[in-house]
């Protein structure tokens, strides 16, 4: 009597989503603010301006461009937009704040770039463990995406699953 083994895993339907593939493994560059400060805390407006001026933008040429302050100081609105205006057309994308909130911001976007008709009406395992620590955020983002189409959508691998959200029956009748 032979019996043959099943996978019950490949043979369940459910599809695995792995968030890895969409953390985002492009290079940050930081544009700070406080390297054109007067003494470090004070933005002189002529000489922010004439510094921006005659500054070699190249070194940000398709790069993800984080513009901070890293000093305690107060910079006026104008000074993030006129940095932005040198930045935007070079750079690949310009995002206020350090390396990590532009890594959270780019990971988000990849997130919302996410074609999610194409798991309407299916078992969706959001992938839980993995080389690279994925943030809270990204999970309630994805489920926040997955919701309206998915009809069950739970953590964790296909084989140890915590489930998240099922879809109600529809009503009889309809």
């Amino acid at each position: 009597m032979s019996e043959s083994i099943l996978n019950k895993v490949s043979e369940s339907g459910l599809i695995t989503l792995d968030l890895e593939q969409y953390y985002p493994g492009a290079q940050v560059m930081l544009f700070d603010l406080k390297d054109y400060l007067f003494r470090g805390l004070i933005l002189k407006e002529k000489d922010f301006r004439e510094a921006l001026k005659n500054l070699d933008w190249e070194a940000y040429r398709n790069k993800y461009v984080g513009v901070t302050c890293s000093a305690d100081a107060i910079i006026p609105p104008w000074a993030y937009m006129l940095v932005a205006a040198y930045l935007q057309p070079i750079a690949r994308d310009v995002i206020m704040g350090d390396e990590k909130e532009v890594q959270k911001t780019i990971f988000l976007q990849n997130i919302q770039g996410i074609d999610v008709n194409v798991f309407t009406g299916q078992r969706v395992v959001v992938k839980g463990c993995g080389d690279t620590p994925i943030g809270e955020f990204a999970y309630m983002e994805i489920t926040k995406r997955l919701r309206p189409v998915a009809k069950t959508i739970m953590y964790g691998e296909p084989c140890s699953t915590v489930p998240i959200f099922k879809k109600a029956p529809a009503p009889k009748g309809e």
